[in-house]
Parts: C-alpha cells; sequence; structure tokens
C-alpha cells in the first residue's frame, strides 16, 4: 500500500526477484510522494505495473475494496506459482485498486484468484511457458449484470470497466506475487493481450441453453468465475452456412489446423473455450442441440490424423495416450480427451460471428464460487 512521503526501505527485492511486499504478511507498506505521474513512474521503475497506469493503493482505497469481501484481508489463500508469493486477501486487494477496480467487483477477483490457485489450474506454468498462455476469466451468473460485465456487443473488446478491471487485477496479483514478468519467470515469444486483461460474460439473455454455472454443477442462483489458460483467441464467420449443422462445420473446421498444440499434449485435459455468437447458438439450437450434443460434435470431428501430426508441431514431446500410436497414421486424433473438458459460452451481440480460445494444454480449468 502507498503512504505519503519518501520511498522506503522496501524497494530491493529478495534473492528470488520477489518485492518484500510479495513476500510480507500482511502487506507492507511504501511510502511515495509525488504526483499521480510521478508515482505511477515510480511503480512502473519497481516493476509493480503492467505498462499501463495504475491507481496508487492508499491505505483507505485498500481498505474500501476490504470491505466489500466477507473474508478476513489476512487470509492466506496460498502461494502464487512460479516465485510463490504468499497470497492474502489483503495483496488481492492492493492489485485489484490498482487495476482501478469498484469496490463492488472484488468479490470476483477474489474468486479469480482463488480459482487460478486451485492445484489442477497449474498457474505456474502460464508464466513460464513460451506459449504465451494468459488466463481467460468468464463469469456466469446474475451477478453480471448486477457490476455491469459485458456479454454483449464487442464482448472482448474495450470500453467497460468491469471487463477490464477484473482480468487485470489478476493478472497484476499473478505479476506482483508470482513473478510474471517478462526477460525474468515470464518467457512467452510472443503473448498476446489477454496477459493484461481477458474478463467477459455469459450472455444470459440469448442463451439458449442453461447458464454455464449450472451446467457445471452449481445452483442456478450462484454465481461463478471459471478460469481457462489460454494462448490466444481464433474468431471465425459463417454468415452463408444458416443452419445449426452448416455452423458446426465451419467451427470445427477452424478448430483443425497444424500447429494447435492440444492435438499433442493431452495428459492433463485442457479446456479450449468455444464462445457462440448468439445468432449462431440460436440455429445450432433450433437445429436441435443441446450443450452436452455440441461438445460431443466438436469432439468427434476436431480432430487430425496422427500422420499428418508426425514430425510436426509438438510430436518430439507429445503427451498422448500409447495406444494413438498403436493405431497408426490413419487414426484421428482428437483436440480434446473428453467432450466435458470443453467449455461452450454463448456470447457477444448481433453479427454471423463466433470464437474460441485454444487451450495452454498444461492446465486444467478450474472454477470458483462468488462469494455474496
Amino acid at each position: 500500500m502507498v503512504e505519503s512521503g519518501q520511498p522506503g526501505p522496501e524497494d530491493s527485492t529478495d534473492e528470488r526477484g520477489l518485492t518484500p511486499a510479495a513476500a510480507a504478511t500482511p502487506a507492507s507498506r511504501v511510502q511515495v510522494s509525488g504526483s499521480i505521474s510521478e508515482i505511477n513512474d515510480y511503480f512502473h521503475d519497481q516493476g509493480w505495473t503492467d505498462g499501463l497506469p495504475i491507481i496508487p493503493p492508499t491505505e483507505d482505497l485498500v481498505l474500501a475494496m476490504l470491505e466489500a469481501c466477507p473474508d478476513p484481508s489476512s487470509q492466506r489463500l496460498g502461494r502464487m506459482p512460479p516465485l510463490d508469493g504468499t497470497v492474502t486477501v489483503e495483496k488481492v486487494a492492493v492489485n485489484a485498486v490498482m487495476a482501478g477496480c469498484k469496490p463492488d467487483y472484488f468479490p470476483v477477483v477474489l474468486a479469480a484468484v482463488k480459482a487460478v490457485l486451485q492445484p489442477q489450474f497449474n498457474v505456474g506454468s502460464i508464466t513460464t511457458t513460451t506459449g504465451g498462455a494468459a488466463p481467460v476469466v468468464i463469469v456466469s451468473g446474475t451477478i453480471t449484470q448486477t457490476l455491469g460485465i459485458n456479454s454483449g456487443t464487442a464482448v472482448f473488446g474495450s470500453g467497460h470497466r468491469a471487463n477490464a478491471t477484473i482480468g487485470r487485477a489478476l493478472r497484476l496479483t499473478m505479476r506482483n506475487l508470482g513473478g510474471a514478468v517478462a526477460d525474468t519467470m515470464e518467457k512467452s515469444t510472443h503473448g498476446w493481450p489477454g496477459k493484461y486483461t481477458m474478463c467477459f460474460a455469459e450472455n444470459q439473455e440469448r442463451n439458449p441453453w442453461e447458464p454455464l454455472h449450472v451446467e457445471l454443477g452449481y445452483r442456478r442462483d450462484a454465481n461463478t468465475v471459471t478460469v481457462v489458460a489460454s494462448r490466444g483467441i481464433h474468431t471465425l464467420v459463417e454468415s452463408s452456412q444458416e443452419t445449426g449443422q452448416g455452423v458446426l462445420e465451419t467451427l470445427v473446421g477452424s478448430m483443425t489446423a497444424m500447429g494447435i498444440s492440444g492435438y499433442y499434449f493431452q495428459a492433463r485435459g485442457a479446456s479450449p473455450v468455444v464462445v457462440l455468437g448468439p445468432e449462431h447458438a440460436a440455429e445450432i439450437a433450433e437445429a436441435g442441440y443441446g450443450r452436452a450434443d455440441v461438445r460431443q460434435y466438436i469432439f468427434e470431428h476436431a480432430r487430425l490424423p496422427l500422420g499428418q501430426l508426425k514430425d510436426r508441431g509438438h510430436y518430439g514431446t507429445r503427451s498422448w495416450p500409447a495406444e494413438f500410436e498403436r493405431r497408426g497414421d490413419a487414426f484421428e486424433v482428437p483436440l480434446v480427451t473428453d467432450p466435458d473438458k470443453l467449455v461452450l459460452v454463448v456470447a457477444g451481440g448481433d453479427g454471423r460471428h463466433s470464437s474460441w480460445f485454444p487451450a495452454w494444454s498444461a492446465t486444467e480449468r478450474a472454477t470458483e464460487m462468488i462469494a455474496s
């Protein structure tokens, strides 16, 4: 947290490259004086920002953030890999303030942090891979309307404070407590804008099926955050075919290309995210497909011949079942190990467009209920 005055002794880092703010419990105080611009320069020079301006996390702003959450500020949530900084509710609140969150957003931020700390998510692998993976935050439930989390037009775009700052707060927490800093632990060859933020909501009003959180086993009146690690986003258009079957065929065609790592790394059961535009979703539902039917269709048809995958991509370090090899070059390798691994969401505005997020294959999705 920032206090008035001059920079204090907290400016150094420990032998792991973590600042004392990451290692300390409770969060340490740093005294900084100057204009907003000067304070931003100071935070940037310390390596505490993502390159964008931050809101200085003064004690009053952090306390206001904490008041929006029932969890005690000193509660330890775990350690953030790869450098294993201690994660407390208070430290997450500091990063949420820096990201520009309103206090009302904090329960969502906290749920997202808890989700990435679930063991199966393997959050450290996101930072240390050259594959450029970043967390995709999907919010499901009526809280999305209460907080104004965009689920409609330009759902992945700018202009919505909740989307921008919730995802950014998670990324700043990963950066400042886990060491996700470029040229240190961050090893992405390219990365993608999800390294800044990627948060969106399910479009409940135009979803022809049950909500995502209900499909995942939560009560209908619950609110959840699901996080999935992704290497980027692939968009597609289908405005010629006007049947659900035609849309699915085009979708699968976009998911069957060389160089997609999911075909090679299947040991953990990673989860690609398919985001259907509302018009496409309506056509698919009208054709008689339910959620499970769509996932099954993708599982059966998003495949590539083993012979085509040989000696390309990540073939040398593949992690798929041994039975694949025994079936020969003609065997069709699936993109996912099980149809239930696919995450299906309806989001976006008008237009004949859909998207999908290729998964980072060293992780599994994680879901956390948002505290009320």
